[in-house]
């Protein structure tokens, strides 16, 4: 078994990972678990979402230019 250790949450917290989980006998562990994988998750999608933006310009002049669509018709 695990090392454990104990939290204080509000009651409100509380009743709300009871909410979470996906089945009555999830431990809360498991629920905040899934939160925090989420989390981390969003984050590198807004990592790669950002980077793609960056990128988008660059690409584009890169891309759209008269040699390459010669290229397209040979």
């Amino acid at each position: 078994m695990g090392d454990f250790t104990t939290i204080q949450v509000e009651r409100r917290l509380l009743s709300l990972l009871g909410r979470m989980k996906q089945h009555p006998r999830q431990s809360y562990n498991e629920v905040i678990s899934s939160l925090v994988k989420g989390r981390k998750g969003s984050k590198m999608d807004q990592y790669d979402e950002y980077l793609h933006n960056i990128q988008k310009k660059k690409m584009k002049e890169l891309w759209d230019n008269d040699a390459d669509e010669a290229w397209e018709h040979v």
